[in-house]
């Protein structure tokens, strides 16, 4: 994960006259030789997390969707699953009923934002360049160029990618986890933290089943396994199959984040 492995993030110089050091109660800390003075400087380090920033700026962009009473869904999966086809047929949809925007993250094109303007809903374009998912600030920095408070349901096309997506907290009122019948079965079980923190999850694609031998059942007993209680929507939006009920339940969310003293079950 990004939190690990560093992805996307400038390489650090390191000081060979620098050394770091654990003390007895377990802080680290370092300090440097000057070998050609002979001096030593004890360099006092603070490590926080290095995602405190991004769950702070998650909280503000949280309250501020809260206050404006807007459901913003965090929409997660791997490339290919059918992010895009779902969201535009959603949006149309809901087009007369409820104003949708979007915030679409890729690390490069606007593919998915011009085919999602087809739709007429507003569209911000966030590319990430190396980073392969999408962080607050990214989202809180798209929303200065959407007309926000005019909306009631933000989308937020996450970058696709099973892995980082899934640690980064966005402020988002729900999490929406895809998974397409062409994938497999056994993702649940290969990347637990995408639809173990998932408050909805979507099998998509399914007019594609048959053809891709798609064990449902067998996907099913993954997805609990790993989530037991998230509602779960088979979904194909090239027919149609199965979009009513997601899209009631996103009604209902929407109801609940204008109850903001209420939980959010589900949603």
């Amino acid at each position: 994960m990004c939190t690990e492995c560093g992805c996307g993030l400038p390489p650090q110089e390191h000081d060979p006259n620098e050394h770091e050091h654990i003390d007895e109660h377990g802080n680290r800390y370092t300090h440097s030789h000057d070998h050609a003075q002979g001096r030593k400087t004890d360099l006092i380090a603070v490590h926080k997390s290095i995602m405190s920033a991004n769950d702070l700026k998650a909280e503000r962009n949280r309250g501020f969707f809260q206050g404006i009473e807007v459901l913003a869904v965090n929409v997660l999966s791997s490339p290919g699953s059918g992010k895009t086809t779902l969201l535009k047929r959603l949006i149309e949809k809901l087009a007369g009923r409820k104003k949708c925007g979007v915030i679409v993250g890729d690390l490069e094109t606007d593919n998915d934002a011009r085919r999602l303007r087809e739709t007429g809903a507003p569209v911000v374009q966030v590319s990430t360049g190396t980073l392969c998912h999408l962080d607050a600030d990214m989202v809180s920095r798209a929303l200065s160029e959407l007309a926000v408070r005019d909306l009631d349901i933000l989308f937020i096309e996450n970058v696709g990618n099973l892995v980082c997506p899934a640690t980064f907290d966005l402020g988002e009122s729900s999490r929406l986890a895809m998974l397409s019948v062409t994938e497999g079965e056994d993702k649940p079980l290969k990347y637990p933290p995408l639809f173990r923190f998932a408050d909805s999850i979507v099998i998509s694609k399914i007019d594609l089943a048959e053809a891709c031998e798609f064990d449902r059942d067998l996907a099913i007993e993954n997805i609990r396994a790993i989530n037991p209680k998230a509602p779960l929507f088979e979904v194909s939006a090239k027919t149609g199959e199965g979009i009513e009920s997601l899209l009631a339940h996103l009604l209902k969310g929407l109801t609940r984040q204008k109850q903001p003293s209420q939980p959010l079950p589900g949603l």
